[in-house]
């Protein structure tokens, strides 16, 4: 199993062990709430009902069933290797590690404390600069939503955002010179209900 993991974090352009990667799955999975046997037991009948009554389906997984923490964990462990420190953000965009600091304070790049350092997450940067726009876009996001949410906004296809005839994500977006003022109008709603 080491040499097929190692294979696929490779092909993904993880620089990690396999090792250090399942040790980042099993601290991500420990942040995570513990298995619930049973999603009802949370709630009293009445409130049961209720949801049940909406189509919320309060039925335990299935033995055949995917544990749905199993993409965060690995989402979570992927957005941890591949975040930049303040020294290598600092690197790559040729300036002082104090300016990486003062730019993440006023929101100008996002990261989260870790192991008592900053990290970065690198979908927010080029190979030698920050994405296009991307002031115009985190001064829209919500402060609130965690970094794994903000990834995946900035990773994932939008519908509105297309580029010659099909979806692209915010980052590809900004990556073309598309308007930041459209990522930011719909990051503008990240975490607020449909």
């Amino acid at each position: 199993m080491t040499v097929a993991l190692e294979t696929v974090l490779a092909r993904a352009g993880l620089k990690v062990t396999a090792h250090e990667f399942l040790a980042l799955v099993e601290d991500a999975a420990k942040r995570l709430t513990p298995a619930q046997t049973d999603p009802g037991a949370h709630f009293d009948e009445n409130e049961r009902t209720a949801l049940s009554e909406t189509g919320l389906d309060l039925a335990p997984l299935g033995d055949e069933e995917t544990d749905p923490r199993a993409r965060a964990v690995a989402e979570q462990a992927v957005l941890r290797d591949t975040a930049l420190s303040v020294g290598q953000a600092a690197e790559r965009l040729g300036i002082d590690t104090s300016r990486i600091r003062h730019r993440v304070a006023s929101r100008r790049l996002i990261g989260w404390k870790d192991r008592g350092g900053w990290r970065l997450p690198a979908w927010q940067f080029t190979e030698d600069d920050v994405l296009p726009g991307l002031e115009t876009v985190l001064a829209a996001m919500p402060s609130d939503q965690p970094a794994l949410v903000l990834a995946n906004f900035m990773t994932t296809p939008q519908e509105d955002l297309e580029l010659g005839d099909r979806p692209v994500s915010p980052r590809e977006w900004l990556m073309a010179y598309g308007d930041p003022r459209r990522v930011a109008e719909l990051a503008s709603v990240i975490g607020t209900p449909v």
